[in-house]
């Protein structure tokens, strides 16, 4: 009759089976009979029954996770001998009904604009060898999705993303939710979270509260772990997604922000409005933040100089980037890594400009990138600048007349100027191209005497006063008559003669 009654009031075979803990098809069965007619059947008892209190207690002290091979194995020593589909089944029939009295119930949680903010990470893409970091926010009530690019989730890191976070948002929520992570919980006692001081001064400084969620429980932050797989879903290279490997992580930056603009301008499917619309109806409730950001975790400061981009850190010197002359920046040595760590204050709050490994003393640590359009300065390396007209003249010739000038004044050429201006002279009766190729030869074989330059002109062929005849119109005899060499070319007739008289 339960079977009935629980059929009579859902109306679905399948959810009265549920119901009581049989089949669907003990359901149907019952319902055809009592359409036909039929007294109701009598349940068969089963060889299992006598064994369900056992099984009962087991899914009760492991929670709803005893498997049904092991719960068969128990039931074999206990003396059951049916199979082990039917313990299957009694351990499903048991585990289903423990579920209904022990499953934990979501409700919607319903926040107000400009209250909560919850941020997280996810393991970004590698760039140098190194797994950039992602620090993800999410804006409860709007659920505008923020996605900043770390190197690291050191505590200045995280404070220096966070106020990033506020600076795009444009404000500050009453309250920040995430992890019980160290750089804002340093332990628990008795259940109680204690507070980080960094993490209690960064909050005083933007009129804000941290608050951690309980742990090892990620629902209680549900929208920034979903925002945190949608990010990595589209940011991080995979095989699904077809993204090519970053080469810098200023690509990465690039990357995160373009999400950004995607993710945030496309209707959220739960609010059906753009979160970036409903961002400026929240950032109105938000407070302000100050103009400055919190930088008492970024290090000590040290000002750069206005024509070097370098800065002293522990008697040791690193470059900065060459925009950074003349301002302010922080310094802090990251023990992990054993790494300094350069940050400056842009638009947007502060960013990371520089790191180096740490260097000794003596050695600087220089990044090249640092030093836009430099020329390393070689000794003996001169810059050929032309000061006069007639030495623009020479080495408009081309390059060869640069490097003859290098070669000849390297071994004290006498006369330089005299024998550069009959170059000159050279190049425009027989062409700068065809002189210039002959002062490149004459530096490259140390030839710089006078009259060298005509000679290496006249092995190409361009001396103009020799007269060159070519094989075919030459008035010169050839030397077919020596052919005959050796050879009698007197008539046998005439000699006869001659030996008659």
């Amino acid at each position: 009759m339960d079977i009935l009654n629980a059929y009579d009031l859902t109306g679905s075979y399948r959810a009265a089976a549920q119901l009581c803990g049989c089949s669907h098809h003990t359901v149907k069965r019952a319902v055809d009979d009592r359409a036909a007619g039929l007294a109701p059947a009598v349940r068969r008892a089963r060889l299992i029954d006598d064994f369900l209190p056992h099984i009962e207690g087991w899914v009760q002290d492991t929670n709803g996770k005893i498997r049904a091979d092991k719960a068969h194995e128990k039931l074999v020593t206990l003396g059951y001998s049916g199979t082990e589909r039917t313990t299957r089944r009694a351990v499903a029939e048991v585990k289903a009904s423990w579920r209904l009295g022990n499953t934990r119930v979501h409700r919607p949680w319903i926040t107000e604009p400009g209250l909560w903010l919850q941020y997280d990470f996810g393991d970004g893409p590698v760039v140098d060898g190194r797994k950039v970091v992602l620090l993800v926010a999410w804006l409860a009530w709007c659920r505008y999705r923020v996605v900043i690019a770390l190197r690291d989730r050191t505590a200045p890191s995280v404070f220096a993303g966070l106020d990033r976070a506020f600076r795009i948002i444009g404000g500050a929520p009453t309250y920040v939710l995430t992890d019980n992570e160290k750089t804002v919980t340093t332990g628990h006692i008795a259940g109680v979270p204690v507070r980080n001081r960094d993490a209690v001064s960064f909050s005083r400084y933007y009129g804000t509260t941290v608050l951690t969620c309980e742990p090892a429980d990620p629902a209680t932050k549900g929208g920034v772990e979903n925002a945190v797989k949608l990010a990595k879903a589209d940011i991080v290279p995979t095989d699904t997604n077809l993204l090519e490997a970053y080469d810098s992580f200023a690509q990465v930056v690039a990357a995160c922000e373009q999400f950004m603009v995607e993710v945030n301008d496309r209707e959220h499917r739960t609010t059906g409005r753009r979160p970036v619309e409903m961002l400026a109806a929240e950032r109105m409730r938000l407070h302000p933040i100050p103009q400055l950001p919190h930088t008492a975790g970024l290090g000590v400061t040290r000002q750069v100089p206005k024509n070097t981009p370098i800065i002293a850190f522990e008697h040791c010197q690193y470059s900065v980037p060459a925009t950074l002359l003349g301002q302010s920046v922080w310094v802090r040595h990251h023990p992990t890594t054993d790494e300094v760590i350069v940050c400056a204050l842009d638009a947007g709050g502060p960013v990371e400009v520089a790191r180096h490994a740490r260097a000794t003393r003596g050695t600087p640590a220089i990044d090249d990138a640092h030093f836009p359009g430099h020329q390393p300065k070689t000794p003996g390396d001169y810059r050929i600048r032309a000061r006069t007209a007639e030495e623009q003249a020479f080495l408009a010739i081309g390059e060869g007349a640069g490097l003859w000038l290098k070669e000849a004044a390297s071994v004290g050429t006498e006369r330089m100027r005299e024998k550069m201006r009959h170059a000159v002279s050279l190049a425009a009766l027989h062409g700068a191209a065809d002189v210039d190729w002959a002062l490149g030869n004459a530096a490259v074989h140390g030839r710089f005497a006078t009259g060298d330059l005509d000679s290496v002109l006249a092995a190409k062929g361009l001396d103009q006063t020799r007269h060159h005849a070519s094989e075919t119109t030459s008035l010169a005899q050839g030397t077919k008559g020596w052919n005959m060499l050796g050879t009698n070319t007197i008539d046998e007739n005439e000699a006869t003669e001659e030996e008659t008289r």
